[in-house]
């Protein structure tokens, strides 16, 4: 099969792309939606997909979205940030294109398009993606294929208990990775500390004017890039607590390779460092057999696209 289309739907845009058999993206179109306007988001992906077909033979198209997504691979079950409840999306956007459809989960899009052409491409069979971002997704490839469950909502990576009794979560447990893995998380850790310690926090307080409460990702980035004690403390804190999901991954499955992506790696080393670090003692004994390696995300933010486009071609 030649050229599919990969459309990533998020809560502000809708990012479609044409790509090719070696996971490369030829062509691009891009609209801004509502997350609340659920016609207006099926609108612009009807857009997209028009106009692309409109230049580029195209044999299928694949829809990344974030939520459960049923068996089939058709229903938005739910989707936390977006107004889908039971969205027979597949149905919807078949009927007004000329193209097969398939709908998959962002994170096991994603998942895909770096086991197939990203940081997991010369793993044979196994990896697992972590999405870290303001929450945390990701996907698992088990015997070269998605592991998607009896359901079809199986690798929801950021809802597993690291803490019990711990920070609540949106999910309706408590202490999940996502509340200590995440870019929210990171940013709670750097404001707890610039307030108990603020003298040791005067790059990433001076980013903020002084007030732990404005406080950012990307201020606590740049901050930590400068050195800065209280930032580097925070993603220290988010790379012990990643790895402890790492550490738990690897006992159950021993994937060949584990992929970090999501907006917090852009941090590079800042996470992976520590991550790495404490995945290592972790696995305490296990340490010293073959474990899986942990790498950095390469696609970046094409790769659910990319999966996506990929996932239709093969259906």
């Amino acid at each position: 099969m030649g050229l599919t289309i990969g459309v990533d739907i998020g809560g502000t845009k809708v990012l479609a792309g044409v790509v090719d058999e070696r996971g490369t993206v030829v062509a691009t179109a891009r609209r801004a939606t509502a997350a609340g306007d659920t016609g207006a988001i099926l609108d612009r992906i009807i857009e997209v997909v028009t106009e692309l077909t409109a230049v580029h033979p195209v044999e299928a198209v694949g829809i990344g979205a974030a939520g459960w997504i049923d068996a089939q691979r058709s229903t938005v079950l739910f989707a936390p940030n977006l107004a889908w409840r039971d969205e027979p999306l597949r149905d919807e956007v078949a009927r007004r294109v000329a193209v097969p459809v398939v709908v998959e989960n962002d994170g096991n899009a994603a998942a895909w398009a770096e086991f197939a052409f990203g940081a997991a491409e010369d793993a044979t069979e196994s990896m697992v993606l972590y999405t870290v971002g303001t929450g945390i997704g990701g996907g698992i490839v088990l015997g070269g294929e998605l592991l998607r469950g009896s359901h079809g909502i199986a690798g929801e990576l950021g809802h597993v208990q690291l803490v019990p009794d711990g920070h609540p979560c949106g999910c309706g447990r408590l202490g999940c990775i996502e509340q200590y893995a995440s870019g929210k998380a990171l940013v709670r850790f750097a404001r707890a500390r610039a307030t108990e310690r603020p003298a040791e926090a005067a790059a990433l307080l001076a980013l903020a004017g002084g007030d732990p409460v404005r406080v950012d990702g990307p201020m606590v980035t740049a901050a930590a890039h400068a050195g800065d004690p209280v930032a580097r403390y925070a993603f220290g804190q988010v790379g012990y607590w990643l790895a402890q999901g790492l550490a738990d991954l690897v006992q159950i499955l021993d994937p060949q390779v584990l992929v970090i992506g999501g907006g917090v790696i852009d941090a590079g080393d800042l996470l992976l460092e520590p991550a790495r670090a404490a995945y290592r003692e972790a696995l305490a004994a296990r340490a010293a057999l073959p474990v899986a390696e942990v790498r950095p995300a390469k696609l970046g933010n094409t790769a659910g696209m990319v999966g996506a486009a990929d996932l239709a071609r093969r259906r």
